[in-house]
């Protein structure tokens, strides 16, 4: 199999725990991390219904990993995840000595791998994994862009309902 086969496979896999993090109505961000072939963490978002705003699908996988492993230093695992991490994701990844960073869609709002900073790669920090960036990207973006027009459409249906609601009890 070759890397590229390989990081497909992988990031198929942080795809369906994106599925889980939206089937809590989380935004779906998935991540796996991989250690010499091997499963050793999975995670997807979790920040609304842990009350955490740290609880990205990253952290969750990486927290896993380090139990498993038993080390906080995750030097031959790769992380695979379905949008660029975030500042507090990367600097979780640098501080991990994460050896490779695997990621879908880009995130130009928050992105810390290269759309918005890239702390994964600052030559003054102490570690910078590799970096891929786009694996399966149009799938990764196209859940996420689904998810928001979803839930836009739902804010404005309750919306409406509720200024229904508010008309109907004035004229009352």
């Amino acid at each position: 199999m070759t890397i590229q086969e390989q990081d497909e496979y992988w990031m198929r896999q942080a795809l369906s725990y994106a599925d889980k993090a939206e089937a809590e109505n989380e935004i779906p961000v998935g991540a796996v991390v991989v250690q010499n072939g091997e499963l050793v963490g999975a995670g997807w978002n979790r920040s609304i219904g842990h009350h955490d705003p740290s609880a990205h699908a990253e952290m969750m996988a990486i927290r896993e990993a380090g139990k498993k492993i038993q080390n906080y230093r995750l030097i031959d695992c790769t992380l695979y995840v379905t949008l660029e991490p975030c500042p507090m994701c990367a600097g979780m990844l640098v501080h991990g000595r994460v050896k490779r960073v695997v990621y879908g869609a880009s995130d130009a709002k928050t992105g810390a791998a290269g759309s918005v900073m890239n702390l994964l790669q600052e030559s003054q920090l102490n570690h910078q994994p590799e970096v891929t960036s786009g694996v399966l990207a149009k799938e990764c973006g196209e859940k996420l862009s689904n998810f928001f027009k979803r839930r836009r459409k739902e804010h404005k249906a309750a919306k409406k309902a509720r200024q229904a609601q508010q008309t109907h009890t004035a004229q009352d």
